[in-house]
């Protein structure tokens, strides 16, 4: 089974594919197949920034739960 990759290869990945893209030399074929690659990269990367988001928008209260955080959290309207 294929190791699986970084965040950071990935993203390497995608950028080396869309320089080669940019760049208008590749036969269509594999343009196609690069593109196709760089769209799957693409949403793996998504994912995993989402993921992320959701992790680091949680914050703990005083009682040690974990709440979703959002904009109005220890904000009070005096």
């Amino acid at each position: 089974m294929a190791e699986e990759l970084t965040f950071e290869q990935k993203m390497q990945q995608l950028e080396a594919i869309v320089s080669q893209l940019e760049r208008g030399d590749v036969p269509l074929e594999a343009a196609l197949t690069q593109f196709e690659k760089g769209v799957k990269l693409s949403a793996d990367l998504k994912k995993t920034l989402d993921q992320a988001e959701r992790t680091v928008a949680k914050v703990i209260d005083a009682q040690g739960n974990e709440i979703e955080f959002s904009r109005d959290s220890g904000e009070e309207n005096d």
